[in-house]
C-alpha cells in the first residue's frame, strides 16, 4: 500500500535542532514545550516541533522598541 505524498507536509525538527537554530539549551527548549509556549508533538519518548510551530513562538516572541 501506498499513500501519496501531502503537499502541505512540514519538516518536524527535533530538540536538539531546535535548540542550535535558537542559540539556547536543550533544556530551554522542554521547558518551552511543558509550559506550552512551544507546541510540540510527542514521538514515542521524543518530541518533533514542526516548522509552522517554530514561526509561532518566534512570531509571539518579537518585541517592538
Amino acid at each position: 500500500m501506498t499513500t501519496a505524498p501531502r503537499s502541505n507536509d512540514e519538516h518536524m525538527h527535533t530538540v536538539p535542532e531546535i535548540a542550535t537554530r535558537l542559540r539556547v539549551s536543550k533544556m530551554t527548549v522542554y521547558r518551552l514545550i511543558h509550559t506550552g509556549e512551544l507546541h510540540a508533538i510527542r514521538v514515542g519518548r521524543s518530541f518533533r516541533v514542526s516548522d509552522s510551530a517554530l514561526r509561532s513562538y518566534l512570531n509571539a516572541s518579537v518585541t517592538t522598541r
